[in-house]
C-alpha cells in the first residue's frame, strides 16, 4: 500500500501531469455536458483524470486530432429502459486507435504506416484505374462498360456472333449498342496501335472495342445485322397499315348508316338553303359534317346534328319497334332502339379512325427507307466476298436478300393498292380530287373520325332528352320544340 501510494503521488507530483481541480458540469433537463459523473442537485462534480497510462488507453494519448462526428444526442430517461443502458456496464469492447489514427486524422497528407502489419495501406481503386491504358473519352468508356454488363454476354460471344453474322443471339437492342458504339477514325488508329499490348493492361471498354474491330468491316457487319433484325417488324407493321387503310375504305363505301346520315343532312341542308344559291344541292363535302353542330335552334341548344340524330333514330325505330307479341308500337322504346342503330355507327367505322392517325406520307416514306436499306447488306456482302473467309456470314447474308427482296415487292403492292382505294373513296363522296387531297390523302378519314366523336356526345345528349319525354304525349309530340309543326324527315 505504501509503495502504491508513492507511485501514485510521483505521478500527481510530475511536470507533465498536474492535478486538476473538480470541473462542473451543468445539467440541462435530463441532458449532461462534459464526463459522467454524479448528479447532486443541478450539478455533476466530474471524477479526477485518470493516470496518465488509462488516458493513452482511452485514445487520448497519442495527441493525435481526429475527425469529428456531428450527432444529437439523445436524453437519458430515468424511468424507462433504454438500449444504451446496458453499455455502462460493459468495459471489453475497445476500439482499434490505430486503425482509427490511420483513417480518420485531421489534415494527413499521406496515409500512416500500419505498425502491425508494416505494410503501406491498399491504394484507392482509382489509382490502380488510372494504370490502365486509355484511348477512349471516360465517359464513352463508362457507358460500354455498363451496356457489356447489362447484356451479360462475354467478348468471345459478341464477336463470334458478329462474325458469323448471328442476329439471333444479339438481338436488335444490343446490336443498336454496339452501332453506338463505333470507334472515331483517331480511335480506331490508336486502338488498333495497341497490337502487342496485355489486355490486363487496357481499360475494358478499350479490350472490347479492340476485339472488335479485328473483325474486318465490323461495324458495317453490325449495321446490316441491325436492319435484319428490324426487318420483320418493319414489314408486319407496313402490312397491317396498309390493310387499315383498305379496311377504313371498305367500312367507308359500305356503311348503310353512314350514307342514311348524309342523305338526312342532304335533305335537311336542302331545306334550310331555298332561295339561296346553296339550294338544290346534290352532295357536299364531308367537312359539312362538322359544321352541324354550330348551327343551333331557336332555343339556343337544339342543334342541326341533335336534330338530324333525332329523325333518323325515329326513322329506324320504325324499322324494328313493331312488337310480336302484343302488335303495339311503343314510341319511346322505337326511339330509343333507333337511337342505339345511329350510336353504333363510331363500332361500323372502327378501322376509319384507325386510319385516320396514319400519315401515309410518313407510311410511303418508310417504304422507301426499307427499300433502300437493302443496299446495306449488298455493300457488306461485296467487301467480304474477294476474302473468301466467314461463309457462314455470307450464306445467312444471300438467304435474308432472297427472302427481303420478295417481302418488299410485296409491301410496295400494297402501298399501291392502298393509296388506289383512298383516292377511289375520295372521289366516291366528292368527284373530282383537289390538290390539297392529292397532298392529304388520309384527310377524309380526319374528317370522318372528328364528326364521329361530335355524333357519339349527341347521340347521348338525345338519348337523355328521350328519358325525360312524356309516352304517349300527345300535346308534346317532338322532344325538340324548336322544330315542332315541321315535316320531318322520317320517310325517307
Amino acid at each position: 500500500m505504501h509503495n502504491h501510494a508513492n507511485t501514485t503521488n510521483d505521478i500527481m507530483g510530475s511536470p507533465e501531469l498536474h492535478p486538476l481541480p473538480p470541473l462542473v458540469r451543468k445539467v440541462h433537463g435530463n441532458v449532461e455536458e462534459g464526463f459522467l459523473g454524479e448528479v447532486k442537485e443541478k450539478v455533476v462534480v466530474a471524477a479526477p483524470p485518470p493516470p496518465a497510462a488509462a488516458v493513452a488507453a482511452a485514445g487520448g494519448g497519442s495527441g493525435v486530432k481526429l475527425k469529428g462526428l456531428h450527432w444529437d444526442k439523445v436524453r437519458g430517461s430515468s424511468d424507462k429502459a433504454m438500449v444504451w443502458d446496458q453499455f455502462k456496464f460493459r468495459s471489453s469492447f475497445r476500439v482499434n486507435e490505430e486503425m482509427m489514427e490511420t483513417l480518420f486524422t485531421v489534415n494527413s497528407s499521406k496515409p500512416a504506416p500500419n505498425h502491425r502489419t508494416n505494410q503501406p495501406m491498399a491504394q484507392p481503386v482509382a489509382a490502380n484505374m488510372n494504370q490502365k491504358i486509355r484511348v477512349l473519352d471516360p465517359h464513352k468508356s463508362r457507358n460500354i462498360a455498363i451496356l457489356l454488363r447489362a447484356f451479360n454476354l462475354t467478348i468471345d460471344e459478341v464477336c463470334e456472333s458478329i462474325l458469323q453474322g448471328n442476329v439471333d443471339t444479339l438481338g436488335s437492342e444490343l446490336l443498336g449498342s454496339l452501332l453506338k458504339m463505333t470507334p472515331t477514325v483517331d480511335e480506331e488508329i490508336r486502338l488498333k496501335e495497341l497490337n502487342g499490348t496485355s489486355p490486363v493492361e487496357l481499360d475494358p471498354a478499350e479490350k472490347f472495342l479492340k476485339a472488335v474491330i479485328d473483325i474486318p468491316f465490323a461495324f458495317k457487319r453490325v449495321d446490316a445485322m441491325l436492319y435484319i433484325s428490324n426487318f420483320d417488324t418493319e414489314v408486319e407493321y407496313l402490312k397491317a397499315s396498309f390493310e387499315t387503310i383498305k379496311s377504313a375504305c371498305r367500312q367507308l363505301k359500305n356503311s348503310r348508316m353512314f350514307i342514311r346520315l348524309l342523305e338526312a343532312v342532304l335533305m335537311a341542308g336542302n331545306r334550310m338553303n331555298i332561295g339561296t344559291n346553296r339550294g338544290d344541292a346534290r352532295a357536299f363535302k364531308l367537312d359539312t359534317l362538322l359544321k352541324l353542330i354550330d348551327i343551333k335552334g331557336t332555343d339556343g341548344k337544339t342543334t342541326l346534328l341533335h336534330f338530324v340524330v333525332h329523325e333518323i333514330a325515329k326513322a329506324e325505330g320504325n324499322l324494328s319497334g313493331f312488337n310480336q307479341q302484343f302488335e303495339l308500337y311503343d314510341e319511346v322504346e322505337s326511339r330509343k332502339r333507333g337511337l342505339q342503330v345511329v350510336s353504333s355507327l363510331g363500332g361500323e367505322l372502327s378501322s376509319v379512325k384507325k386510319a385516320a392517325t396514319i400519315d401515309y406520307n410518313v407510311l410511303s416514306k418508310e417504304v422507301r427507307k426499307l427499300a433502300m436499306g437493302l443496299t446495306k447488306i449488298h455493300d457488306v456482302v461485296a467487301l467480304n466476298e474477294p476474302s473468301g473467309t466467314n461463309d457462314r456470314f455470307l450464306d445467312s447474308m444471300n438467304m435474308f436478300l432472297r427472302k427481303a427482296e420478295d417481302d418488299i415487292a410485296k409491301t410496295e403492292d400494297e402501298e399501291r393498292v392502298s393509296i388506289l382505294m383512298v383516292k377511289d373513296i375520295t372521289e366516291y363522296f366528292h368527284g373530282t380530287l383537289t390538290m390539297e387531297e392529292e397532298n392529304q390523302p388520309m384527310w377524309i378519314f380526319i374528317v370522318v373520325r372528328d364528326f364521329l366523336l361530335v355524333l357519339d356526345r349527341v347521340c347521348k345528349e338525345v338519348g337523355k332528352i328521350n328519358e325525360r319525354t312524356t309516352v304517349g304525349s300527345q300535346s308534346n309530340p317532338s322532344v325538340f320544340p324548336s322544330f315542332n309543326g315541321r315535316r320531318g324527315f322520317s320517310s325517307f
